[in-house]
């Protein structure tokens, strides 16, 4: 689709959203652009995070080696679990970003519409995505689980990290999905009001990407000796990718699976 002369690229690029998600006879509005501005400029902030979080993990493995004793452990470990918290802090700070532009955006509404039916996360998430999600979730805390025995304190205390920042990105989820649930509708027609589904569905679905959940065993997971522990690392992140292709090609549209759910009764 090109850009007409003399069209903001906010606007045409709301114009192209509306189109890919089946919209295509409705004209964006600057509540549309607004909202999705602030999402664009949030993925990107993510995913700039993410790389420096791994580049972060490296230069931490390059400065200060692999441990040799307890005491050495701790060092690596500490920075690295200081980058992880760092990492869901940023990604908390951006939601919240995110959210607030969307109460100021509603706020100026001089009408403003409901959503028909009460959204839950079955409609909105659905439910391959929860499972791919639990399911990875699952397999990094068994992972973690089962080194915990291994006679090895840097991997051991590197399994308890990995435990901890388990409990810590799924109440970050858990948080931050029930925001995207229960927020009132940011809307003022019908179609602003699909709209604002199909942004609740894009921004659910990309909330439990579980990317950090995959990465942080890798991280971990080592010690003086090498094991079965590392091949299953990497095996996590293989076919969690997999799955997680699988899962968004298979999955309907978040055109379609907002429409669902408002078709809902």
């Amino acid at each position: 689709m090109t850009k007409p002369d003399g069209m903001e690229p906010g606007m045409w690029l709301a114009e192209v959203w509306l189109a890919r998600h089946g919209l295509g006879d409705a004209e964006p509005t600057p509540l549309i652009a607004t909202r999705l501005a602030v999402r664009r400029r949030a993925q990107v902030a993510g995913a700039l995070l993410l790389a420096a979080f791994l580049i972060g993990d490296a230069l931490v493995r390059t400065a200060l080696g692999r441990p040799t004793d307890v005491a050495s452990s701790w060092v690596p470990l500490l920075a690295l679990t200081a980058l992880v918290a760092g990492l869901m802090a940023a990604q908390w700070l951006l939601n919240l970003w995110v959210r607030r532009v969307d109460r100021r955006a509603g706020a100026r509404l001089s009408r403003r519409v409901a959503h028909p039916v009460k959204l839950g996360w079955p409609e909105v998430l659905g439910l391959p995505h929860a499972a791919l999600t639990i399911a990875s979730f699952a397999a990094a805390l068994l992972l973690a689980v089962s080194v915990l025995p291994v006679p090895d304190p840097g991997l051991r205390y590197g399994a308890i990290v990995v435990l901890l920042s388990l409990a810590g990105v799924g109440a970050g989820i858990v948080m931050q999905l029930r925001q995207v649930l229960a927020g009132p509708a940011v809307a003022e027609d019908e179609t602003s009001l699909t709209a604002d589904v199909i942004m609740r569905v894009e921004d659910a679905r990309a909330l439990v990407t579980p990317s950090l959940v995959w990465s942080v065993p890798v991280i971990f997971l080592y010690g003086e000796s090498q094991g079965w522990w590392s091949v299953a690392s990497l095996a996590l992140v293989v076919a969690g990718v997999i799955a997680f292709c699988l899962v968004h090609f298979r999955s309907a549209d978040a055109g379609t699976a907002a429409r669902r759910a408002l078709a809902v009764r």
